[in-house]
Order: structure tokens, then C-alpha cells, then sequence
């Protein structure tokens, strides 16, 4: 039997990696308390898989300003969309050979 996981992507383990790159396929761009609060976890652990998917190129950072208040929005890159079907394939190929 072949291995039902091996073209799964470990950047995308995390539940909420997952949820980040869902709202970011389907969104041009999502700022940082959109995100914050769509997914439902703290500043500190949003930032720390945010730091993952941008160290792998997944994600494009752009820091701003909307009057004096800081804006940071999220965008996916091409190598991100591409990265992400990929999982997702391999995911449902996972759970079509489990059934």
C-alpha cells in the first residue's frame, strides 16, 4: 500500500495555517485583525504562523498605515496557491483511497 500522507505539505500541519491559507485562496488580501479574529487564536500565535508561511515564501507582507494606526494585509503568492492545491489534492486523494 502506498503512503496515504507523503504528498502532504508539513508547512500546512497546523489547523490554523490551514484556516489562514483558506481565507487567503479566497480573498485578494486580509489584514492582520481580520485574521486574528476569522480564525479565532491571539496576536502572538497568529504572528508566529504568519513568520512560517511568509520564511516559506507562501504569503507577501505588506505593512502600512491607515491614519496613525499600523495595517498589516496579507496576500498569497503564486508559489503559496500553488503549494496549497497542492495539499489539498493529496488530501483528498488521502481520503478517496481510506474509503
Amino acid at each position: 500500500m502506498k503512503n496515504p500522507i507523503e504528498n502532504l505539505n508539513k508547512v500546512f500541519d497546523s489547523r490554523v495555517r490551514l484556516g489562514i491559507m483558506s481565507a487567503l485562496m479566497v480573498n485578494e488580501e486580509v489584514n492582520f485583525n481580520e485574521l486574528k479574529e476569522l480564525i479565532g487564536v491571539t496576536d502572538g500565535n497568529l504572528a508566529s504562523h504568519m513568520k512560517t508561511l511568509e520564511e516559506n515564501a507562501y504569503i507577501k507582507v505588506q505593512k502600512g498605515f491607515i491614519g496613525r494606526k499600523t495595517n498589516t494585509t496579507y496576500s498569497i503568492t503564486k508559489a503559496g496557491e500553488k503549494a496549497f492545491k497542492q495539499h489539498l489534492e493529496a488530501l483528498e486523494k488521502m481520503i478517496r483511497s481510506l474509503g
